[in-house]
């Protein structure tokens, strides 16, 4: 009896693992089926002129979403959306422009982009082109033009921004330094969340720079740093615990 319930269990089981595989295929037909139907009707709007259908399409060729992945259809629609002013298609194709991914890199292409993006108030595009200035990729290096479209960007409570400005206080690039005025920017990306500010305030604090020394606050966002897996901070909490 004993034997019979085992060999019924096990066949139990592997109905189930049956099952459950084939529910598992179900789904992933149904998801398919929804992203092919997606495509098509996205597609349609693109050709008519939808900037919005022409970035979501771009997005679907860079992804592969109900279509075979295609990075320069993908470009080639973020282009068309892009001309119409779309500021999320002018952002990733700079990107692409300036990372080279699957496209031939240029980063004047990519300042132009970033340039068309930020002009329109968006706070990624507007770090972007000053990470580009400070960079001199694509244009001449330019600090002060750097901290200009930094501080729009931070100014918005863009974290990354946030931190390059601060950085810039530190050390005195487009701006006078400014030791107070880097602490107050990293700390409003660290309270934002950003591990490299949180490092660089830990940092701030450990030397008593631009704010009170203190071991225990350094410690602190030193900890939250490292939290985040940021090695410099893994490293300078360790060495403070020594």
């Amino acid at each position: 009896m004993e034997v019979l319930i085992e060999t019924l269990t096990r066949i139990g089981d592997e109905i189930f693992r049956v099952m459950r595989g084939l529910v598992v295929l179900a789904a992933i037909f149904f998801a398919l089926m929804v992203h092919a139907q997606d495509f098509a009707a996205v597609k349609q709007a693109a050709k008519r002129g939808d900037a919005k259908a022409q970035y979501d399409l771009g997005v679907m060729y860079r992804k592969g979403e109900g279509v075979v992945q295609d990075y320069a259809e993908a470009a080639k629609w973020y282009r068309k959306a892009a001309e119409q002013g779309y500021v999320k298609a002018q952002n990733l194709l700079g990107m692409m422009y300036a990372t080279g991914h699957n496209i031939t890199q240029d980063y004047a292409e990519a300042v132009k982009w970033f340039r068309k993006a930020a002009e329109q108030g968006n706070a990624k595009a507007q770090n972007l082109l000053g990470a580009m200035y400070a960079e001199g990729l694509g244009l001449v290096q330019d600090y002060a033009e750097a901290v200009k479209w930094y501080r729009k960007a931070a100014e918005q409570g863009y974290a990354n921004a946030q931190n390059s400005l601060g950085v810039s206080y530190v050390f005195g690039w487009g701006v006078a330094k400014n030791n107070k005025e880097a602490v107050k920017w990293f700390r409003k990306a660290a309270k934002r969340g950003y591990a490299d500010a949180q490092n660089n305030l830990g940092l701030m604090y450990a030397k008593g720079e631009g704010v009170a020394q203190n071991d225990a606050e350094a410690m602190k966002w030193y900890r939250k740093a490292a939290e985040q897996g940021h090695e410099g901070a893994e490293k300078a909490l360790q060495a403070m615990k020594n």
